[in-house]
């Protein structure tokens, strides 16, 4: 890693070091990749002197580097790789713009686009595809990502359609595009995109042996381009865990930056698609707790050989009946004399949960990653009519239960399923403390943080889950020079006011790697 010559000192009104609940006017100050000191602005004189910028942030808030415990670089490349359609509003135009790329690359290469609109192209755009493209295949994801459009070629090499286009059937085509010589730059850019968001550390689910792209990291890390760390965990979905890949790649990535420490699968699906396992059955079909079966034969064969071989597991979980199920798979893996976790294993997204079973994971010392933002989705009214639906009033006093998690011992940590949302410590704080939708309505008050928790849950928390809580996650003298400088004063304000701040300036390894200030 190269030496980092810079001193920073940032002084601001709102110092939030994330080992306490208050912020201070103070300052940090940083020295190559190190922070060399955090304090009171009495003390900063010194400081100041030697450095080489100074940066007065005001009031904005001061705090550690965020980290977003659950991203898809694979699901976000989709929506930039390839061949931009996005201005293109019929079949023949799309064709045309998808003939001249298709010129720029290698004889019978895959063509990939992005920007795709379903609407305007029509019942025969397949047909006219098929025709420009009878041998090569070709898929154009939609800016959502719900949908694509795709040749025959295409379903026949990668064996999945429009109606299931997402990242568990579509894990052939990434043989095929993240080798691809784009891909290091469009990695670039997605960085930009998380420090401008304050996200200085990612936990990145990696499919299988990532399709070559592990190579990429490896070489990006060795040549000082990475400005985000990345935690990986390995998701199987072309064939089962791995043990050995996961025992090589935890010895091979073991640099500041780039690390390996287990694996992660789904276990049901949605409430509103009835995939969730419930407790107690759907009001919408009485007969049912589960549309479809979850595999926990597999998954309890694959998590009791992961957490054997020292692996941590996360698990994937909506509705009350898949957490409490593996709550129960949890209370079988191996602890510490305390009786926490010894692997740090984790739930993410827990839509729907029994408090019962909140207060068995939090005396384990399990980590909740939630999705702060995911209210952000929905207007207020679509989504209450959705659950009194599925599941009816009763059991939605038991959504988000962030609240609980926290009070019960739970790691409550912040992600955010990327592509899904795009990291926001503003809109984390306006769904995720003021219970707002994207329409401003609001419901379930009582099981949200409070804004000081969610600043501790997209930090130390976050860092902790990435098994580096001993080098980032705090301000503290000594742990590495991830800083992010917010657009305001986050601390104090009314979560309503909250939903359009982000970061004005990260520091990433001692790097200023974004900046509105300068």
């Amino acid at each position: 890693m190269a030496k980092r010559p810079d001193r920073l000192v940032i002084l601001s009104r709102n110092v939030f070091d994330a080992t306490g609940a208050e912020a201070f006017d103070g300052f940090v100050a940083t020295e190559g990749s190190r922070i060399a000191k955090v304090g009171r602005r009495g003390e900063a004189a010194s400081y100041v002197n030697g450095a080489t910028r100074v940066i007065d942030a005001g009031d904005r808030t001061v705090m550690p580097g965020m980290t977003d415990n659950h991203t898809f670089f694979t699901g976000w490349a989709l929506l930039h790789l390839g061949c931009d359609l996005s201005g293109a509003h019929d079949a023949e135009t799309g064709v045309s713009r998808l003939r001249a790329y298709a010129e720029t690359l290698p004889k019978g290469s895959p063509v990939f686009g992005h920007g795709w609109n379903a609407v305007d192209f029509g019942l025969d755009s397949e047909d006219l595809l098929d025709a420009a493209f009878p041998d090569v295949p070709v898929v154009a994801f939609t800016k959502d990502r719900d949908t694509c459009w795709m040749n025959a070629a295409a379903r026949e090499r990668y064996l999945f359609s429009p109606d299931e286009c997402y990242a568990e059937k579509i894990w052939r085509m990434m043989a095929d595009y993240l080798p691809l010589p784009q891909m290091r730059g469009l990695y670039h850019e997605y960085m930009h995109m998380l420090n401008a968001r304050g996200v200085t550390q990612v936990k990145e689910m990696a499919f299988d042996d990532y399709y070559g792209f592990a190579d990429v990291m490896e070489a990006m890390e060795a040549a000082d381009e990475l400005t985000v760390r990345v935690s990986m965990m390995n998701q199987p979905v072309g064939r089962g865990m791995d043990l050995a890949y996961g025992r090589a790649a935890r010895d091979r990535f073991r640099g500041p930056f780039v690390s390996f420490s287990g694996f992660n699968r789904m276990t049901d699906r949605s409430i509103a698609s009835g995939m969730a396992e419930l407790k107690q059955p759907y009001l919408s079909d009485p007969t049912s707790r589960c549309a479809v079966p979850v595999e926990w034969d597999l998954i309890e064969r694959e998590l009791f050989a992961a957490d054997e071989a020292g692996f941590r597991f996360s698990l994937h979980c909506q509705g009350d009946g898949a957490v409490g199920h593996v709550v129960d798979l949890y209370e079988r893996c191996r602890r510490d004399a305390s009786g926490r976790l010894v692997n740090r294993h984790a739930i993410t997204d827990m839509e729907l949960s029994d408090p019962a079973d909140l207060v068995r994971l939090g005396a384990m010392g399990g980590i909740c990653e939630v999705y702060p933002q995911i209210q952000s989705l929905d207007r207020r009214d679509d989504l209450v009519g959705m659950v009194m639906r599925q599941v009816g009033h009763t059991r939605f006093e038991r959504y988000w239960m962030r609240r609980k998690m926290w009070d019960s011992g739970c790691v409550v940590v912040g992600d955010t399923d990327l592509p899904l949302m795009l990291p926001s410590i503003g809109e984390s704080i306006y769904c995720g403390c003021g219970g707002h939708f994207d329409d401003g309505g609001c419901e379930r008050l009582e099981n949200m943080l409070t804004i000081p928790e969610m600043l501790v849950a997209w930090t130390r928390n976050g860092a902790y889950d990435c098994m580096a809580e001993e080098r980032l996650g705090t301000l503290e003298e000594g742990k590495l020079a991830d800083v992010t400088v917010l657009q305001a004063d986050a601390l104090h304000m009314d979560p309503v006011d909250a939903r359009g701040v982000n970061a004005a300036l990260t520091v990433s390894d001692g790097r200023v790697v974004y900046d509105e200030l300068g």
